[in-house]
């Protein structure tokens, strides 16, 4: 069986977490992804509110494996009911990142949560460790939607494996079992995946932006901050979003002082039409791997699979010598 001595800690099956993508990753795919055997995150991003988080955990209410919540620092801050109800919904894992507050994490000690927070770098992991947070996650710079784009996922992987006495999990451009194997391989305890979930029906997002992911490779993203300006989102400037390419990110980026108020109206309307020229869509650089709509659990499945027969491969190599 594919698993590490921290999935194994959780109770889980598998080495496999979604990660918790605004309005991608609801309570339905959390609970997919813990009923098929990984750790189901529940993700609440920049438009996040307490009731928006309360409608989906009744998906979850009655699991009875693990799942986990993330939040984005500068939200749950100005937020406080945010961080009540996540912690009163009781998961396994909190993730808390994109800041640089760490009030939260006693609070999750205390409500029985293990604190975790996003990295993308050895410095701002050690700061996390130092506040007294659990788990790490190493996201590289191939991830999809926000983040800090410093590193590689694999260099930075290693980095924070060879200095942190913490779990790391790996995030960034893992969307095939061969992938997961390669992470694993190198020490990761867990991947924490993405856009490889972004095509499942029990996603937020619709048929349209489904297929539009499966017709996307891998050289069709680029971090840019041209959405957010335009739709006013308070994401500060280190923080890019990877996205799929489009005429609008191509039109304005290097111009984003002068988006203005037709600009914005333009990307609403375009989000209202599902004009994908020029709305938004969140992916990593691993979405040339998506090529089917597969559910939460058959994604799982194969991804396991195929990186448990690789590992599996290169053992009997190794014992071989």
């Amino acid at each position: 069986m594919l698993s590490t001595d921290w999935s194994r800690s959780l109770g889980l099956d598998v080495p496999i977490v979604n990660a918790p993508m605004g309005g991608a990753a609801g309570g339905a795919l959390a609970a997919a992804v813990s009923d098929a055997g990984g750790l189901g995150m529940i993700g609440m991003g920049s438009s996040a509110t307490a009731e928006k988080l309360a409608a989906e955990l009744p998906h979850v209410a009655n699991l009875k494996r693990p799942f986990g919540i993330g939040l984005v620092d500068w939200v749950a801050a100005g937020q406080p009911d945010l961080l009540d109800t996540a912690l009163a919904a009781r998961p396994a894992l909190l993730c808390v990142s994109f800041g640089d507050r760490w009030e939260w994490v006693s609070r999750a000690h205390q409500a029985g949560a293990l604190a975790a927070t996003q990295v993308p770098d050895l410095r701002t992991a050690q700061r996390a460790v130092d506040a007294g947070v659990d788990v790490v996650v190493a996201r590289g710079n191939e991830g999809g939607g926000h983040g800090q784009p410093l590193i590689g996922t694999l260099p930075l992987l290693t980095e924070l494996l060879d200095h942190l006495t913490v779990p790391v999990l790996a995030a960034g451009g893992i969307s095939s079992g061969r992938g997961l194997a390669a992470v694993l391989a190198a020490g990761a305890s867990a991947a924490w995946l993405g856009t490889a979930f972004t095509a499942c029906p029990e996603s937020l997002l619709s048929d349209a932006t489904r297929n539009q992911l499966l017709a996307a490779n891998g050289t069709d993203t680029v971090t840019t901050r041209v959405f957010d300006i335009a739709l006013g989102y308070a994401w500060p400037p280190s923080l890019p979003e990877r996205v799929l390419r489009n005429d609008f990110s191509d039109r304005w980026g290097g111009h984003e002082e002068s988006l203005d108020a037709d600009a914005a109206a333009e990307v609403a309307q375009a989000i209202a039409a599902e004009d994908f020229t020029r709305s938004p869509i969140n992916a990593g650089q691993g979405v040339g791997a998506l090529s089917a709509v597969r559910t939460a659990a058959d994604v799982i499945g194969l991804l396991s699979g195929e990186a448990a027969e690789l590992l599996s491969r290169w053992a009997v190599t190794d014992r071989s010598r």
